[in-house]
């Protein structure tokens, strides 16, 4: 096995380099997206929210939320490795763990928005869409 990553060592950190850089470039483009279309009371109301993809076809359902925690899954691993390699790898890991499906995952989110560079950066970018800002339980 080292000597076939010796030899597609510079293939190897040039696609890494390339993921790290597509999934930048694609946060910064979905993030603002994102923060705008969710509701300011998103993180304080326990009421369960059903996702658009949830439909009238089960099996539909299931396979979107299967490749939903497949990708979760890529990128969670992918950004471990980029904190070790090129890449924007605790970005790519936030990302894939947003996307998977584990219990309290809406209580780790909010624990995440409260941390306050991220309650900052994230109600800038809905003051930038004309947006209220997020409302915090306390």
């Amino acid at each position: 096995m080292i000597p076939w990553i010796e030899l597609h060592s510079t293939t190897l950190l040039a696609s890494l380099g390339l993921i790290g850089l597509l999934t930048f470039v694609g946060s910064l483009i979905a993030l603002p997206i994102l923060a705008a279309r969710l509701p300011a009371d998103y993180f304080t109301v326990r009421a369960k929210v059903v996702p658009p993809w949830r439909g009238p076809h089960p099996i539909r359902s299931t396979l979107l939320r299967v490749a939903r925690n497949l990708l979760g899954l890529v990128l969670v691993l992918g950004g471990i490795g980029m904190l070790f390699l090129p890449g924007q790898g605790l970005l790519t890991l936030a990302i894939g763990l947003l996307m998977l499906d584990f219990p309290r995952k809406r209580a780790f989110q909010g624990w995440m928005l409260s941390w306050k560079p991220v309650h900052v950066g994230m109600n800038w970018l809905r003051r930038k869409a004309n947006q209220p800002e997020f409302e915090l339980s306390t």
